[in-house]
């Protein structure tokens, strides 16, 4: 055990860095962790002392690895299921409405929650430990954090693919899919931060610590992503990845097989109305959809499967995407009333 404090604020000479601080569990976001994050961006934002602002996850393995999923199991039938997207998602509208520039140093793991604390960042930044994802089908959830916005405007059908698959994208897929801006070493990192003190440029700065992360193997596969990825339905996708044929194919259903059905369906009409919506519609459209699926049956078997039992076998309501019929999906997406999402 450790007195540690699970997130450290510091400012000095224009900077003002956040580090999320739970190394020993990937930097997943506790909801304490997301309320004292909101309130010091909120402070930092009428600082004058603060230019700008940066945050990086603390360890060698994790930026952040998603949101405290174990809390909202174990909370099952709480107003934690409420609360934490709430504030999660109140965060991630701060960071992309923010007025200071804000710069994310994705150094390891960066999946869920991790995600919606620096896809909206101004300036995102890679490095080779780098590992993005949007796992959120594989545990009956959806990829929220603000995917319905940024998945559906990514080059091609990257969003869709990325959101139906999982797929683990390193740094120079993440340069590819326009996820990051630019690649820094990570044992150029604390330089860096200490460079992004003071009053010099930010487009300066980032460019003088850049450096090459490869090719993308992402690229490889792009016409065959949105050849197949295009299709109306789930179902014609996977129809259109058994006509491909080819050993990626082959492994994109395997991935997608074990994804909740009802989980796929959801995503393929988020993403689609996510690209119609401005941002703040598309964190309210996200926090029906969550309160929705944790009054349900997928999430909590899924966060069982993988998390608790880790057994890896979910046992999905329905087990078939013929089972999950559209009139059955567009419920998840029924508003709440008196329980909206507001950011006031």
């Amino acid at each position: 055990m450790t007195d540690a404090p699970e997130i450290l604020f510091d400012a000095s000479d224009g900077l003002a860095l956040v580090t999320l601080n739970r190394p020993a569990a990937l930097n997943a976001l506790t909801l304490d962790m997301i309320l004292r994050f909101h309130a010091q961006l909120d402070a930092w934002a009428t600082n004058p002392n603060v230019e700008r602002v940066a945050v990086r996850g603390a360890g060698e393995k994790g930026f952040c690895a998603g949101g405290d999923i174990r809390a909202l199991y174990d909370g099952r039938g709480t107003a934690i299921t409420a609360d934490f997207f709430r504030a999660e998602y109140r965060l991630n509208q701060a960071i992309f409405h923010y007025p200071k520039p804000y710069v994310a140093l994705m150094n390891g793991i960066t999946m869920g929650g991790g995600v919606g604390v620096s896809a909206h960042a101004r300036h995102r930044v890679v490095c080779e430990a780098t590992v993005f994802a949007m796992p959120e089908t594989g545990i009956g959830l959806f990829p929220d954090v603000g995917g319905s916005h940024f998945l559906p405007r990514m080059p091609g059908k990257m969003g869709v693919y990325i959101a139906l698959t999982g797929a683990r994208l390193r740094a120079a897929d993440c340069l590819y899919a326009g996820i990051a801006h630019v690649f820094v070493p990570a044992a150029r990192h604390g330089a860096l931060i200490d460079a992004l003190r003071g009053s010099s440029d930010i487009e300066t700065v980032l460019s003088a610590f850049a450096g090459d992360a490869g090719d993308a193997p992402l690229a490889e596969h792009r016409a065959a992503i949105d050849r197949c990825f295009a299709a109306d339905t789930v179902e014609a996708i996977v129809g259109a990845l058994e006509r491909e044929g080819t050993g990626w194919a082959e492994a994109t259903l395997r991935a997608m097989a074990g994804k909740s059905p009802t989980s796929q369906k959801i995503a393929l009409r988020q993403i689609r109305l996510g690209a119609t919506l401005g941002f703040d519609d598309c964190m309210r459209m996200e926090y029906r959809l969550s309160q929705h699926l944790t009054a349900g049956h997928d999430f909590f078997e899924g966060v069982r499967a993988v998390v608790i039992d880790k057994d890896q076998a979910p046992r999905w309501r329905p087990a078939r995407l013929d089972a999950v019929s559209a009139a059955a999906v567009a419920e998840y997406f029924a508003p709440l009333g008196a329980a909206e999402l507001t950011f006031e």
